[in-house]
């Protein structure tokens, strides 16, 4: 859940809350902001059972393109270019580990060439 938030930004929350709410009842908040996570915590814990206990087998079928969709975040597009250009195999360092999606990209087809003295075609919406 804190992956994105650093060690920094914790304490700048901290400061502006002793700021705010002052050191007398900011103990009595920080205790109730980890009660709301812990209880909505628990709510999806619940949700996701209770889903999982519906719908059996399907459930797993359902996660399937949530996971592609959380491999596009390890996405590199510069690696995705070298190994398009160059073919030789995965990086170094990446352990081959490629996306769905990445795995299937299929590059669109290149423009066509114009002949010489062909003026290009004009677009009046774009222009």
């Amino acid at each position: 859940m804190f992956d994105s938030i650093g060690w920094g930004e914790i304490m700048v929350l901290v400061v502006a809350g002793l700021f705010i709410l002052g050191p007398e009842r900011l103990p009595a908040a920080a205790a109730w902001v980890g009660k709301a996570i812990r209880q909505v915590r628990e709510y999806a814990t619940g949700a996701r059972e209770q889903l999982r206990g519906e719908l059996g087998p399907e459930f797993d079928e359902l996660r399937k393109p949530l996971e592609e969709l959380r491999g596009l975040r390890s996405f590199n597009p510069r690696t995705a270019v070298r190994r398009t250009l160059f073919d030789d195999g995965p990086e170094p360092g990446t352990n081959g580990h490629t996306s769905a999606a990445a795995a299937s990209y299929t590059p669109p087809p290149p423009p066509e060439r114009l002949a010489k003295n062909e003026r290009p075609p004009i677009d009046p919406d774009a222009t």
